[in-house]
Formats: C-alpha cells, sequence, structure tokens
C-alpha cells in the first residue's frame, strides 16, 4: 500500500546536499507553471524552460511556480542558484521520502507538507510529497508529479474570489496548506464511508477477507496519522514565527488551520480505535462461532456416550449373556437407548443449551 522510496541507497556516503533524486522513479518532463498576479492583473501560462519564471522574482507582485516532477534535479539546481536556496533544501526537494517539516532561513521558509489522495479504485490513500519555498513575492511549489489539490486555489486567483489577491505570497502561501489539510477531510470522510460498511459486514458474515480490508484501512489511517502529527508542529511553529515573510493578515488563517490538524488527528484516532473495535468484533463472531460448533459437537458426543456404552456392552459376546436369548432383547436395547437420548435432550432443552 505505501510505497517507498527508491534509490535511497545511492545517497549512501554521499556530502550532504548531494541532489540526487530519492523516490518513485518518473520519465518525461516536469511540467512548470506560472501565475503572476496582483489586485488587479493576472498571467497564468505554462512554460517550456524554469529560466522564464525568473523574471517575475523582483517584481511587485505575487509570483507562484509551481514544478510537477522532481525527478530531473537539474532543475532544481537552476532554481536553487537563482533564488539562493540551501543545498541541503534542494536535497530534501528531491528526497520525497521527508517528514514535513518547517525551516526558516530568514530570507525564505521551506516547507515539506504529505498531500494524501484517496484512490476510489483501490481504496488506498495515495501520498506525495509538496515542498513549498515561501519567499518575498512569491511561492515555489514542488510536486512529484501532475495532479494535485490546488484546483480551488487556481480558479480563486483566476476569478479574483476572496482576499488572495489583494494580500502578500504569505496567504498564497498558507491557502496552499489549507488546501492539501482540507483535503485530509475528504479523505478521512471516503475512510469513515469503507468502515461503516465494513462494519456491517463484519457483523453479518465475518470473513478473513473484511479482516484483511480492515487491516488495510487501520494501515492507511496510521499513515494519515503519521503525516498529520508534524504538521501540527510545522503550523504550529509558523503560528509562533516572527519572520517578515507572514503578514499579519495570514496569522489569523495560521491559527485556523491549526484548529484543522487538531479536528483531523482527533478523527484519525476515533476511526483508529473503530478499527481496533472491528477487528474485537470478528475476533469475538469468530470465537462464538467456535463456540457454537465445540458445543453442538459436544451435545451429539454426550448423547452417543451411554448409547455407545450399551452398544458396548452388548457387543462382548459372551455366553452366559441372559439378555442374548431373551426374544425382546433387541427391540428392549433399541427402546432403551431412545429413552436416553430423548431424556438427555429435554434436559439440555431446560438448561438452554439448545
Amino acid at each position: 500500500m505505501r510505497k517507498i522510496a527508491s534509490g535511497a541507497s545511492k545517497k549512501a556516503g554521499l556530502a550532504p546536499g548531494t541532489i540526487i533524486h530519492v523516490g518513485e522513479a518518473k520519465t518525461g518532463n516536469p511540467r512548470i507553471t506560472l501565475i503572476d498576479y496582483n489586485k488587479d492583473t493576472f498571467e497564468e501560462k505554462t512554460v517550456e524552460n524554469i529560466e522564464d519564471c525568473f523574471l517575475c522574482k523582483d517584481t511587485e507582485t505575487v509570483s507562484w511556480i509551481n514544478v510537477d516532477g522532481v525527478h530531473q534535479v537539474e532543475i532544481i539546481e537552476k532554481v536553487g542558484a537563482h533564488f539562493g536556496l540551501h543545498p541541503l533544501v534542494m536535497e530534501d526537494i528531491v528526497h520525497t521520502d521527508q517528514r514535513p517539516k518547517m525551516e526558516d532561513f530568514g530570507s525564505y521558509i521551506y516547507l515539506v507538507l504529505k498531500m494524501l489522495q484517496f484512490d476510489e479504485d483501490t481504496s488506498d490513500v495515495k501520498a506525495e510529497q509538496v515542498s513549498i519555498i515561501l519567499g518575498p513575492g512569491f511561492v515555489i511549489s514542488f510536486q512529484e508529479a501532475e495532479g494535485d489539490t490546488f484546483d480551488a486555489v487556481r480558479e480563486r486567483l483566476r476569478t479574483s474570489k476572496g482576499r488572495i489577491r489583494s494580500v502578500g505570497s504569505s496567504y498564497l502561501a498558507y491557502a496552499l496548506m489549507d488546501s492539501i489539510v482540507d483535503n485530509y477531510f475528504v479523505v478521512l470522510e471516503k475512510i469513515g464511508e469503507l468502515l461503516e460498511v465494513l462494519e456491517d459486514d463484519m457483523i453479518e458474515n465475518p470473513t478473513p477477507v473484511i479482516l484483511q480490508d480492515i487491516h488495510g484501512i487501520k494501515k492507511e489511517i496510521i499513515y494519515l496519522r503519521r503525516s498529520v502529527w508534524p504538521l501540527r508542529e510545522v503550523i504550529n511553529r509558523l503560528d509562533r514565527s516572527e519572520s517578515p515573510l507572514i503578514e499579519n493578515v495570514t496569522m489569523v488563517f495560521i491559527k485556523d488551520l491549526y484548529d484543522h490538524t487538531i479536528r483531523i488527528i482527533e478523527t484519525a484516532e476515533t476511526y483508529r480505535d473503530i478499527t481496533s473495535g472491528i477487528m474485537d468484533v470478528y475476533l469475538s463472531s469468530v470465537s462464538n462461532k467456535m463456540n457454537e460448533v465445540m458445543k453442538t459437537l459436544t451435545i451429539i458426543a454426550t448423547i452417543f456416550i451411554p448409547l455407545t456404552f450399551i452398544a458396548g456392552v452388548y457387543g462382548m459376546n459372551f455366553e452366559h449373556m441372559p439378555e442374548l436369548g431373551w426374544e425382546w432383547g433387541y427391540p428392549a436395547a433399541w427402546t432403551i437407548m431412545a429413552l436416553i437420548s430423548v431424556s438427555m435432550l429435554v434436559y439440555f432443552r431446560r438448561k438452554r443449551w439448545l
């Protein structure tokens, strides 16, 4: 379910700051988009070369550079050289197994988040690392592949809805983070719907297949929780940051974003408890079924014990057994065995064992 970062062994023994892509191997050229805007103007375009985005660095507009694909390290190196990024930051951008974090370098802030999306076909949670560089008048985002949760942010920029085009780059960075966090609620909602279905199936007909599905969902919840817990600390550090890059108007929204992460963590904890409860229900159901089977077999064996005893006694071919020569011996034996069986069934019924 979880992808394992490939190529990590390539970094063994290399100097810190060595830029080597670690993650899912991809082919093709990264997709680079540029959105440049202020309160009155807006421009959106897709560029072929990353150098075409560098002209917007020292303008009075806010620029959002988005790179879909970090497997070509040459692009990361060019961005780092132009914007003065630390070599360790460029290393973390191409190493896609980073823990969510925030690092303040004075002239810019580096953020790492996990963007989660729910796959309807496989019922899996797919994770993608998103790196965000917040600088004066610009935001640079790096994603592993095309397809994200930022469409609503782009639409707000195009239509100038809300305050997003009238404030600085820090609000844009907040909007991207808020979009990622809001999608966690969507993922949790999908997981909750699956849990309801599996819980009903578990009660009606517990099977090992359902148990395997529950175990898979529990792993997804644990991974989501691992993504949100450090994100809470990231947002808390942003809230307490005194960086001039974060405007006062953005601080209020960052506090609200912190509250959202707390709600997500609480919901994830609740779902984890629910999955554990469902697994306990499965084990209890299997145990109860086994007990019912054993009770039935025990009752059958208990009924046949005296019958086997009688059959064993009269199967000992001794010559001087008076009943063997008796004309009504055979019917009498059957009658006694039938009475014993009926009596035991009546006794079990009164004890409510049947």
